[in-house]
């Protein structure tokens, strides 16, 4: 069985650091009270902070809300399964 993936318009809005709603969310990778990791179409967003708390999850519509002291958000390129990353020697004696 073939699983379609759902593109969804992304935004992010944050709230004095303290309260975020992230859409165009494809998946929750995983999550607990110091780290979301969730993904989209623009890449796999990594939440740091303390206290996080999923308070709405709709991955029907692509959405999820979020509470808690926000650190940071950082976005990174999802690698598929036939890539490999540079080791750092390779790259240092280019």
């Amino acid at each position: 069985m073939e699983e379609k993936k759902k593109n969804f318009s992304h935004s992010v809005f944050l709230e004095q650091r303290e309260r975020g709603k992230i859409t165009g969310v494809s998946d929750v990778r995983s999550f607990d009270e110091k780290l979301i990791v969730l993904a989209s179409g623009s890449g796999v967003i990594t939440i740091k902070g303390e206290n996080l708390h999923v308070e709405q999850l709709n991955l029907e519509h692509g959405q999820v809300e979020l509470t808690g002291k926000i650190d940071s958000l950082v976005y990174t390129e999802e690698k598929t399964l036939g890539q490999k990353s540079e080791s750092l020697l390779s790259r240092l004696f280019q």
